[in-house]
This record gives structure tokens, sequence and C-alpha cells, in this order.
């Protein structure tokens, strides 16, 4: 190796909490230096090594692997001593990976990963070369702190593991303390012994200049500011790439040791098989081979497929006549070919093998996703349910016989279930063998311009309006933002703290960050995992993963099986053992969701109508709006919809065109009649890949192999492929006696529509998905809605939307009651729901388990005594039982929650003395030793079950439900106004603005930019607030609730600064505005001209406040009527002054008059004043009246 030195001990950005180092900067200084070799030694990891080991090859660099590990410190177990461990062959690599394996697999909590010294054999060690890591080994810390003899006694150690020939006492120069007497003590100890020293610079960045960034980021880990002058600074700016002249000056006293770093460097020769990949081994039965076995299972599978075929109740409604057996059986062979030939069936089997224990196991499995819905072969062994004969699927598109690579299918599992199958695929194949797979997050252009503010002590608000300034979207970068944003380029020119925060985050941006797990990797290896990678995971041992991404892994040659988690199964399975269970009541037989009637007159007039929330792929804003135009009527159409409601289709005008010809009002034609069969079901446009590639093998007379590289071509805008590719179709359009100008043409089309060609197996095996819960929703929609309520039971914006969905069908949603509710949302029958006590904010899982439990066990409960004495007051306290009176849950336990709530503290007592009691094997309760007693602490309860306290009023009782709901569920602040909303309304509910929009939407070609503007004038509750920014300067997109739906209020700037106070949560507005179509998020809004708080314009245009005093019962009237006229004239006593006048509808037994009070009367209608009125009189015997407040109020808001 012709070189004088080579860095040894290097931290990559992968190292996570130090280093700055990228690969392909590293290997382009490498190379400008004439460094033909480099170790990377990240910390504790080899999370890189796959793409370093690409990297240098590529660049001619010699890549050597290795890692710095920490070793346990028993005098300090957070700060262990370290060691440089680099692999000389493919025994050192595996016994490294196992080594690093076993640091995380058995790492404590609260502790760093890290080695057991008594772990380091001579065989863990074989094929290993060490480092000492200078002053943070435990022979450098030793020499530092002059405990000479404990140096020496570690080296020694060390050196019956390794021997005189593979460890190295590393010398360091970087300007760190203790660096020269750590230096010199190794030097005499090295001479001492006979050892030998290896100089390195501990690397952390390429240049100098790059140090303050490398602390910055160093401090983003840790926690700290820049600034502060009590964080410990471990690095120095003198830690960067030096090169190979710049070493041997600074070790010019100690040649031996820039020497030795060439001499490790040859030692060390990893070669890694690359691109072969391994697969665990298929059982196989004793005399047969893998591929008899496998075509054996094929063919048995086709046939059990095509006897259910034709024996199910609904075959006469399959979406195209049965086809003839034996395409099927052709189709199977010409498949089964190809896979054996591949070498594929052991990769078929496995997969089928997991889904078929998923399926006996009562986990749903999807009908499939992705290309691999194409293969019959895979529908025959039931890994996918859609038949691809039927649905016009290719094989060649997943797997092509003239490009060999892996097969890969998407497995889309329950979300309850998803685990189970990773669970029995590891105890099958053996838990060293199965792992998930790591992922990297990097820093993102937003997210390292607050980790940087953060860090350089710039105040939150500063930070977070800069942040702001870069745009929300995928893939954005700090550059393109500066172009882009306006805003953002003008603070970075004006602003020196801007600019200089900004500079630094584009040094950091992109760098790995943290890791992850992927959300549905699994490899399977035919032998322990350590052989191929190294393993990660959490103290404790969970989320085990490899140490190699996705891409990685399967470089190293295992094979990744996706096992996707989808929540739309989830609610599929959920809904159907709900209506199973009827069903079965009813002595019906079950409903199977594989065998519904796939043209349905109900589900499609669902779909037509545009009552998709909660439908899968269908329930958007935008793909209501596609709906509308396109009015699908079959399944065909459902399967398109997938496919066209992508950015590439809608914004190239090619939806406009195949709804047009959709609806006969664009003429649908054929370049040539091959054509037709192919394009009929899409109206002649090219949607869909596959489509591509039947053009190019009917008319060109390609194979579909040779097609489905024709579609790869295209979709990668090769101009030299693209070429070739032409004359290849030219030339076999030309053989079938096509002329020359319609192959051209032909081609001309396919190559424009590949850009925006999409998958069918997928939009085909998404839209039956989709179908299946359309018709759910149709036939069962409180099963159905119950389910979906409780898949996103933790995401209350989610439930509030999905409550809303249950009021449009009309399906009542009952309280939570404990006696009655289950953890999720359930359907009572088939119109009504009952809340389910998952949803209510505050009550934890374990205390709704131990309710649910209890209740099942012991019965329901009678009283709040009874329901705090059964339940383990640890999981259900004081605050968990807040809430459920809050929320209604307890309702049915005493006469109201403000009873409820007045009972809890010596409920609470009374349980706990029972536990007690219980405890201790005494029988007392309220301390009481007799059957007397007893018989008193039962009396005492019977008598507080009598106390009735007045009831919550409707703004607390609602409040209660909002807060631990998420929504008001038996009622709304509003319904208190309703006659004062009336009045002063231009009486347009929000449910008629939605049916105006629906109206406005019947036909396709409605251009809502030219439709007239439309002035209205609406009142509703304040629900959520979202300030943003425009050219036009500050906007406030305000949501309001009526109760009959919602509707987003724009407040823009000049109206903003005069209204911005009034625009907050809860708060009833009254708005004028003009009504708009909002084409960017698909919805209606209110441009605003005029915001008023409810209060405020109450007070303005209100006439009067009429006051009934019904005293009319005899009975009350000698009781309580003089006690309630000294009330009310105490309480106007005490609020009048300035306001409105005041008028008395007074009844007796023997009189009846209306009268109006003097000036001197004059009332301020607050809130807090019409409530106490209520509370006295009644809520209905409090008005305030509008005789002419309408008529003004229009003119006003419309001056």
């Amino acid at each position: 190796m012709a070189t004088s030195f080579v860095h040894l001990h290097l931290h990559s950005e992968f190292s996570l909490v130090d280093g700055l180092v990228r690969i392909n900067p590293l290997m382009q200084h490498l190379v400008a230096a004439d460094m033909p070799a480099v170790a990377i030694t990240d910390e504790n990891n080899l999370f890189c090594l796959i793409r370093f080991y690409r990297a240098a090859l590529q660049a001619g660099i010699k890549p050597i692997a290795g890692s710095e590990l920490f070793i346990r410190n028993p005098e300090q177990i957070q700060s262990p001593h370290r060691l440089v461990l680099l692999a000389q062959n493919l025994d050192g690599y595996r016994n490294l990976t196992r080594l690093i394996s076993r640091a995380y697999l058995e790492c404590k909590p609260n502790e760093p990963p890290q080695l057991d010294r008594s772990w380091l054999t001579p065989s863990s060690t074989a094929g290993l070369i060490a480092l000492s890591a200078g002053i943070f080994g435990d022979v450098g810390r030793a020499l530092i702190t002059d405990q000479y003899a404990l140096a020496e006694q570690a080296l020694t150690d060390w050196l019956q593991l390794f021997d005189h020939d593979r460890y190295y006492l590393e010398l360091t120069r970087t300007g760190r303390a203790n660096e020269e007497t750590c230096l010199n003590g190794s030097v005499e100890l090295a001479i001492k012994h006979g050892v030998p020293v290896v100089a390195t610079n501990d690397v952390r960045f390429l240049r100098t200049n790059e140090f303050d960034a490398h602390e910055v980021r160093v401090c983003i880990h840790e926690g700290n500011v820049l600034s502060d002058q009590r964080r410990i600074r471990h690095y120095t700016p003198q830690q960067f790439l030096r090169t190979p002249a710049e070493m041997i000056a600074l070790f010019a006293d100690l040649p031996e040791a820039i020497a030795n770093s060439v001499e490790i460097a040859k030692r060390c020769s990893l070669e890694l098989t690359l691109g072969k990949s391994f697969l665990p081994n298929s059982h196989i039965p004793t005399g047969q081979t893998v591929d008899e076995y496998f075509s054996e299972l094929a063919y048995q599978g086709l046939n059990e497929r095509l006897t259910t075929y034709i024996n199910a109740p609904a075959a006469a409604n399959k979406t195209v006549p049965m086809i003839a057996p034996k395409q099927y059986a052709t189709r199977l062979q010409i498949e089964l070919n190809v896979i054996c030939q591949m070498g594929f069936p052991g990769y078929f089997l496995i997969v089928a093998d997991f889904i078929r224990w998923a399926k006996q196991a009562g986990i749903p499995v999807g009908p499939g996703r992705g290309s691999g819905a194409g293969s019959l072969v895979a529908y025959a062994l039931g890994i996918t349910d859609l038949d691809p004969i039927e649905h016009e699927l290719l094989f060649e598109r997943f797997l092509n016989p003239e490009r060999v690579s892996m097969p890969d299918f998407d497995i889309d599992f329950c979300m309850e279930g998803r685990d189970r199958v990773i669970e029995y695929v590891a105890n099958k194949y053996g838990r060293d063998a199965v792992s998930q797979i790591i992922t990297f997050g990097t820093m993102a252009a937003k997210a390292v311009v607050r980790d940087v503010g953060r860090v350089l002590g710039q105040p939150y608000g500063f930070v977070d309006k800069v942040a702001k300034m870069v745009p929300f979207e995928l893939g954005m970068t700090l550059e393109k933002a500066l172009a882009e944003s306006a805003e953002l380029k003008q603070a970075y020119q004006q602003d020196n703290d801007v600019a200089a925060m900004i500079d630094m985050a584009k040094q950091l941006e992109g760098l790995v960050r943290n890791v992850g797990k992927h959300a549905g990797g699994v490899v399977i290896a035919p032998t322990q995992l350590t052989d191929f990678a190294p393993l990660y995971c959490e103290p404790g041992g969970a989320n085990l993963v490899t140490q190699f991404d996705k891409d990685d892994i399967e470089k190293v040659g295992l094979v990744k099986f996706d096992f996707l988690g989808l929540r739309t199964l989830t609610i599929i399975d959920w809904a159907l053992k709900t209506i199973n269970a009827d069903r079965a009541k009813r002595q019906q037989p079950g409903l199977d969701i594989n065998h519904i009637d796939p043209h349905d007159p109900q589900a499609f007039a669902l779909l037509k109508r545009c009552e998709t929330t909660a439908v899968f792929q269908l329930e958007s804003a935008g793909m209501k709006e596609l709906i509308k135009k396109l009015r699908p009527d079959n399944f065909a159409d459902m399967t398109a919809l997938i496919a066209l409601f992508r950015p590439g289709p809608l914004q190239s005008g090619m939806v406009d065109d195949f709804i047009a010809r959709k609806h006969g009002k664009a003429a649908v034609a054929y370049s040539h009649p091959a054509l037709e069969p192919i394009l009929k079901s899409t109206y002649g446009v090219i949607l869909y890949q596959e489509q591509v590639m039947q053009i190019a093998q009917v008319l060109a007379g390609y194979s579909l192999g040779g097609a489905d590289l024709l579609r790869r071509a295209m979709g990668k805008k090769n101009a030299d492929e693209m070429a070739k590719q032409r004359a290849t179709f030219e030339q076999g359009a030309a053989q079938n006696h096509i002329p020359a100008p319609t192959a051209t043409a032909i081609f001309d089309l396919m190559e424009k529509f590949s850009a925006y060609g999409f998958n069918r197996s997928h939009s085909a095996a998404y839209a039956l998905i989709a179908y299946q819960t359309l018709w759910l929703k149709a036939h069962y929609p409180a099963a159905f809605m119950a389910a979906v309520l409780s898949a996103d039971m933790d995401d209350m914006d989610k439930v509030v939307i999905f409550i809303d969905e249950c009021r449009a069908l009309k399906l009542p949603l009952l309280p939570p009651t404990i006696n009655q509710s289950e953890w999720r949302f359930t359907a009572v029958d088939e119109r009504r729901i009952l809340y389910g006590l998952g949803a209510i904010k505050g009550v934890g899982e374990a205390a709704i388990d131990n309710i649910i439990s209890t209740r099942r066990q012991d019965g329901v409960f009678t009283d709040l005594w009874d329901f705090c004495r059964r339940l383990d007051q640890r999981k259900v306290n004081r605050r968990v039982l807040e809430a459920l009176i809050r929320s209604g849950a307890l309702d049915g336990l005493a006469a109201n929650r403000a009873t409820l709530m007045q009972q809890l503290p010596t409920a609470l007592k009374y349980a706990e003395q029972h536990a007690t009691s219980a405890t201790t094997g005494q029988n007392d309760l309220f301390g009481s030793a007799t059957a007397t007693d007893k018989e008193s602490d039962h009396t005492v309860i019977n008598e507080a079950n009598t106390v009735i306290y007045p009831e919550w009023d409707d703004n607390e009782r609602l409040k209660g439900e909002k807060d631990t709901l998420g929504l008001y569920l038996t009622g709304h602040p509003l319904n208190s106004y309703d006659a004062e909303m009336t009045a002063l309304s231009a009486k347009q509910s929000f449910s008629r603005l939605c049916d105006i929009a629906r109206n406005s939407l019947n036909s396709y070609s409605t251009n809502y930019n030219d439709r007239q503007e439309t002035r209205t004038t609406v009142i509703g509750l304040v629900i959520g607030v979202r300030l943003g920014k425009t050219q036009r300067g500050r906007v406030a997109n305000v949501m309001l609730d009526d109760r009959t739906g919602r509707i987003e209020i724009a407040v823009f700037s000049e109206l903003y600064d005069q209204v911005r106070e009034k625009l907050v949560v809860d708060q009833i507005l009254v708005v004028t505005g003009i009504l708009n179509f909002d084409s960017f998020h698909n919805q209606w809004s209110l441009r605003a001209t005029s915001v008023r708080d409810f209060m405020s314009l109450r007070t303005e245009l209100a006439e009067r406040v009429v006051l009934e005093l019904d005293l009319s019962d005899p009975v009350f009237y000698q009781t309580h009527g003089m006690a309630q006229v000294t009330t009310l004239i105490e309480l106007l006593n005490a609020e009048c002054g300035t306001g409105l006048s005041i008028q008395i509808l007074y009844r007796s037994p023997t009189v009846q008059a209306r009268f109006q009070l003097g000036r001197q009367w004059r009332l301020l209608p607050t809130d807090a004043v019409i409530k106490r009125l209520r509370q006295l009189l009644g809520a209905n015997n409090v008005i305030v009246t509008y005789e002419r407040g309408s008529t003004h109020y229009k003119k006003s808001a419309n001056s």
C-alpha cells in the first residue's frame, strides 16, 4: 500500500451523538489527498457500513470496518471505557456484529450500550484488531490519573486477549486535555512491553472550519446551549481529516506510529458478499423438491379457488363472465415456470405460510397491494384475494423474467393482529433469525432551523417565526426555501441573526439525527441474523431492528418481507364481528365480506351521493369532488378513481378527458381496432401501466417481460433508451401490418400517458377494500361507523368528524354509560351507537379494563358507592371518576351530575375504608364494628342518595362533555340562543349552506371560480382558530359550528386587526361575509366582511327583556310565590342600571297582566344575568326580543 498514513479512528454522521462526516464528501477528500484506505469507527454501531463499503470501493478506496465500543467500567457505569475494534476479515466482522448486537440486547435500562469485559474472549475477538482509544480507554484513563500500575495491568489483560500484534496503543494530538500525558505514558508502556503504537486524529469533521457546526450538533444531542460556559467541551477544532503530510509532521518524533496505521490497513481486508439473496429453508415434505411441492400447492389452491368461484351464491354477480378453467391452468403453468426458473419458490412458500396462519388465526389479511396482485400463483396460494385474470392484471408487472429481481409482496394485516403474525414467524424460524428493520431520521429543513436556533440561544418566538417562513413541503431544503420564500430571503438578507441561524442550519441539514423502525419491513435469515448484520434495540431489548436499513439489509442478502398494518382491515373486522353476532342471534348465516354483491345498488347509490366519509381511499374532500364529477357506477370505475386521484392526472387534463368520455361529452376513439379490448374499460384513455404493456404486446409483438422493460424506460425518460424502444415498437408494429404513421401516433400516446400511468394491480386491490367499506356503510351503517369511531378514538379531531357523519346518517349517538359501554364504540342496534369508554379523555386503559371486568364478573353498578367500592382505586382514582361524571358515563348512578360530584368525596372515603377493612379482616365500614353500626352505615348511604343537588346549568354540563368527550353530546351551547339567532341571522344554517354546495356540484363541468358571489350572515360557536399568512397579510381561519354543520371563516388582515380579540374558542360570533368555494381545500368557506361577538350585538340591537313570572299554580303561589317575587326584585335591584327595558308578564291564580317597568329598571343582558334569571324563572320564561333588530342588522352589516 503506497501511502504514508491511514485514518483509523473516524466518526461519521451515523454516530448520532457526534460526527459531521458524510460518506460521499469523505471519499472525495480521500481521493484528493491520495489516501487509499480509511476506517469508519462509529460509536457502538455499524449503521453505515454497507453504504461506506460500496462508496469506498467505487472510489478506489479500501474500506476498513470498525466501531468505537463502550466497555463496562465497574467504577462508573455511566462512564464506560472505550475500545476501537477493526475487522481484519469476515470472521472478525461477524465477531464485531455479535459483540455490538449483544451490547444492545443485554443493555440495562438507564445505561449506555456497552460490552462486559467477560464477553471478550479469544474466540469472540478473533479476526479483530484493537486500538486502546487513547485518553478514553482504560489504559489511557489510568495514565492520566497517575495510576501507572493500573494502566500496566490493563495493558497486560488486553495483551492476553489480543496478543502483541493485534493490540495497539492509540496516540492522539488534537489539543485535548491530558493527551500528552497519555501519549508519553503509552510510549513508555509500549517500549517496556513491546507493544506497537498507532497515531490517529479521532476525526469528527472534514475541515477545521466545520468545528462550530460540529459543536452545534453535539449541543443539539445533549440539549445544551452553545454559549453555556458550564457545558463540557469534549472536542477541538483539530479533529479534522488531516492529510498524510500533516499527520507526519504532527508525529515527526514518532514515525512508527504513522507507519503502523498503514500496516493495520494492510492487515484489514474484509470482503463482503453483496447482491446475493439468502432465504430460510422452507419445510418441504420428504421425497419432494421445493419446486415440486410449490407447484403442487399452487394447483391445489387454484382448484379450490375455482370450485369456490363456481359454487359461491354470488357467483352470478362476478364482475365478468366465468372464464374457462383452461385459461387459468395455462396462466398458472407459465407463472410457475418463471418462478421456478428464477429460484423464487421458497419466497412464495414463506409468504403463503404466514398468511395462511394469519387467516386460520382469525387475523384479517388484505386482498393484496401493489403489483403482487397480478400473480395468479399468489392468488392460488392465498397470498392475494384478487383474481388477476378477472381484473386484467399482469404477472410480468410483478415478476419479469427478462429482468431478474426479488419479488416483493406488500402484505396488509389488521392493526391488532400484525404483531401476532410477526411473533409466529419469529417462533417458526427462530428469534435469533427474525427482526424488523431500522430507519434513519434526518435533520429536515424546518426542524434543523428550530434546533439550531435553540442551541444558539435565540428566543423561542424569533426561532418559531423564522422556522414558519420555511415552506411546509415534502423534500423542502433551506436552499429551496430561500429561493421560494420571499419573506425568508428578505429576513436572511436583512437580519444578521437570521443569516447566522440559516447558515449554521445549512451545514447540519440532512444529517442523520435518530433511528426508528420501518413501518412494515421484517427480515428472516437462514441462520443467525448476526451472520449478516448487527442488531440494535432500545434498553431492555424493546423494538429489535437490524442496524442496516431496508436497502442495505437487502444488499447483504436478507430478503425483506413487508408486514403492513392497515387500519381499514381492523374496521372491517370489528364491523363484521358485530354484524355476525347479531345475525347469529337471529339464526342467520354469517356474512362473508369476500362474497358480497359487487354490483350492489345501495352501495353505488351511496357512492354517487358522495357520502364517502370513512370509506377507504374515498373520504377526502378532493376525492369527493372527483366522485361528484365522475359518478362511478361499477367496480372498474372505482378502480379508475384510485388511479385518477393523483397530481399528474389531475393537473394534466387527463381526468377531465376521462370524465367527458364516460359521460358521452367527448368521443371515445381508438387509433387502431386492436386498442379497443385493452382500453374499453377506461373509455379509450391509457390510465394503467399494464395497458402500456398490453399495447406493446398486442400491436408490436413484445413479450410481456419486454413490455415491462418498455414501461420502465418510459418512466425513466431516458432519451437513448426511448429511441431504441421506439424503433423496436415501430418495427414490431410493421410486422403486424400496422401503418407506420399509426404506430408512431400510438407510441407517442403511450409515451405521453406513461408519465401518469398507475399500477392497475394496486388500484384494483385498494378499490376492493374501498368497495367493502362502502358496502358495509350502505347496509350496516351503525356497525360500520361504530368500528370507524373505535379505530380513531385516540384522535379526537377525527372522532368529531365521524360523529358529525353519524348525525348526517341519522344514527343517534348514545352517551357513554359504565353499565353498558365497552372500551370501543358499539352498535346497540341497526340505527344506534353507544359511546365507547376508551374515547373519554382522562380515563386510562387500566381504569376501563377494571370497570368492564368488574361489571362482567359481578353485575351492573347500582350507585356511586357501589361503583367506588368494587373498583381498584389505584386505577380508578378521583381524577378518573371526575372525568367519568363530567362525561355523563355515571348518569345512571344518581339524579344528576352535580349530585354525583357532591357525593364523590364521601363515596371515595367509603371505598377506601371498605378496602382497608377487607385487607385487615375487620368488618367495619365507616369505622363501624357491630351489626347495628353496619346497618347504620347503609342508612347513611341511603340518606345520602336521597339528597339531590340542583343540576349544573347547560353551559357547565356541556363544558364537561366537551372537555372529556371532545364534543357536545347531549346539547349545544347555542341551544339557549335559538330565538335570538333566528332574529339576528339570515336564517341560513350551515347545513343549508352545505346543501347549496352540493347542488352546485351536480355537474362535473361547474366552474366554481366563475360562480356569482353570495352574501350571507351566519351565527356559530368558535371551535378552532388557525393563524396564517397570505400575500394580503395575516389571515385567521376560524372554524364555526352551529350544530347543523361547520364552516370555515376567513378573516383577512384589515378586519383581523379589528376583531382579533374576539377570535377565541367558545366565543359565539355573528359573521357576515361572502360565500366562496375553496378549490385548494375543496370546501366552502366564508370570507368575512363583518365579525361581531354575540354579546355586543345583543346589547346593541335587542329591544327588551321579557320576564314571565308564572305563579298560576295555587299551591306554588301560597308556598313559594312571594319568595320568588322577592328574589326577582333583589336580583333586579342588584343588576339594573343601563341597558334594555324590562317587560313583566305576570300570572297568579287570580290575575294575569303584562306591564313595562320604569326607566330606572333597565338591564344589561349579559349571559351571566340571563343565566341567573332563567335559573329563577325557568329557561323558557326569559326572552330577549329583537322586533326590529333583524332588519336593522342586515342593513348595518351590508353597509
